[in-house]
Formats: C-alpha cells, structure tokens, sequence
C-alpha cells in the first residue's frame, strides 16, 4: 500500500479536467510511514544503495554526516524541499506518471533553492501511447494564503503553460546519462520535445500542490475555478497540523541512519 493510503484520508472532486484533493492524517496513520517518510526523504538527497556503502565503509555517524550535508538545515529550505518531495510521491502514486529525476541530488548548494519547475512528471498515454507531461509547482507553508496560492498559478502559467525549456531539458540529460534503455528513451523524447515543442497542452497537465498547517485555504478551490478545460488541472492540499514541528522531526528521523 502506498505512502498516503496509509498516511492520510483523502477526498477527491471532480469536475471534467479540474481535480481537487484534499488529505488529513489517519489517527496514527503519521507513525505507520514514518520510518517509509524518511527513507523516502533520503532518497531525494541521494541513492540509498550509496548511503548504505557510506554506511558498510564508514560506520553510521560518518555516514550520516555525509547525508546531512546535502539536506538544507534551516526551516524553510526544509519546508520547501518537503513540499516537493511529497507532491513527487504523490504524483508516482495517485496519477502513474513518473517524475524520473530526484533533482536535489543535484543542487548546487544544500540551502538554496533551485531554479525551475517544482516537479515535471512524464509518461506515454493516450492513443499512440505518445509523451505526456505533467507541470507542477509545489508549496508548504504553516499559513496557506491567496497570495501564495496566486503566486503558484503564475509560475505554472508561464512560458504558455509549457515545461520550461531549461528544466525539461535537465531532466532529459539526466534521463540520457542513464544505462537503462527505458530511460534513454524518455530522455530523447524529452529532449525532442524541448526543441519541437509539438506537445498540445491536452498532453501537459498542471498541478499546484500544498501542504500547510491551515488545511486547504478557500482560494485554493477559486484557482481551480478559474482554470481552463484545455488539460488537467490537479489542485491539492495535505493538512498537517503541526507542520514545522513535523518538518523538524521528519528531517532529524531522515538525518538518523542509526547506531548499531
């Protein structure tokens, strides 16, 4: 069963191409994945298989001095990688696209915030079974308001509504340096489509994801009102009450690699 079925109780409307999902955590739904929460926040930073080398050649407190070196140390970078990495799984496990690189491997620094698109999920559907993309913008905030919801749709919004070039085209790269052929593949259609740009927007979907400690703020259902019909629209919320005492504790569980 995935993460958030066992996290969260979810309610989900839909109304033609818009979806709107909101989640609030099971009673005791937060200790059944925590231990699954930060393996997966690990695994945002850098391959688990690598970690456990550290681990076999190094001991546990080295290694997971390693770690923490690639995670951001102050709230709100947390926050903001937080965001999107559950707005990632979310995605692989509710709407089947992939989001094919884990992008904070890459950063240039632990605290600062990359350039871009939040998340970019791709795939084959549809007749032909033909690329598909899916835009997303990703926010965790403990107050959720109109301006941060308005701020997102913007980002989403530009560039025609399209993958900016840049970010498709890194995750293209990163796909292409791979040595599975199933990934090679994607890469070229993705790089293809940074040159093309023959995608319809019926083929690139848009998500605005949120996390907040306000539950779903009412200008999250206006924004999706307001939102054509010419793609899918996600609009989601994850209600976390205790949103930075959360985010503290999943990223000191995340830090811990043990001690045995």
């Amino acid at each position: 069963m995935g993460l958030y079925k066992r996290w969260c109780n979810s309610t989900k409307e839909k109304d033609k191409r818009k979806f709107y999902w909101t989640y609030v955590e099971k009673d005791g739904g937060r200790g059944g994945i925590q231990v699954d929460l930060a393996q997966t926040i690990r695994s945002h930073y850098d391959r688990l298989e690598r970690i456990a080398e550290d681990v076999d050649r190094l001991g546990y407190k080295t290694a997971a001095a390693i770690l923490s070196e690639a995670m951001p140390q102050t709230p709100k970078g947390r926050s903001g990688d937080l965001g999107e990495i559950l707005a990632t799984e979310l995605v692989e496990e509710e709407i089947g696209l992939r989001v094919p690189v884990r992008r904070f491997r890459y950063k240039d620094g632990r605290n600062m915030a990359m350039r871009g698109d939040d998340f970019i999920g791709a795939g084959y559907g549809g007749k032909g079974e033909k690329l598909w993309l899916l835009k997303g913008e990703a926010k965790s905030n403990k107050v959720l308001g109109k301006a941060t919801v308005t701020s997102a749709r913007k980002v989403l919004n530009r560039d025609s509504g399209r993958c900016t070039p840049d970010s498709l085209l890194f995750v293209a790269n990163r796909m292409l340096e791979s040595n599975d052929p199933d990934d090679n593949a994607l890469g070229r259609s993705l790089r293809d489509e940074v040159g093309l740009k023959s995608l319809r927007a019926d083929r690139i979907d848009h998500m605005l994801f949120t996390v907040s400690g306000n539950g779903p703020h009412a200008s999250l259902k206006k924004d999706l009102e307001a939102t054509g019909t010419n793609r899918d629209h996600y609009v989601v919320n994850i209600l976390v009450e205790d949103h930075q005492d959360f985010i503290a504790v999943m990223y000191q569980e995340a830090e811990d690699l043990g001690d045995d």
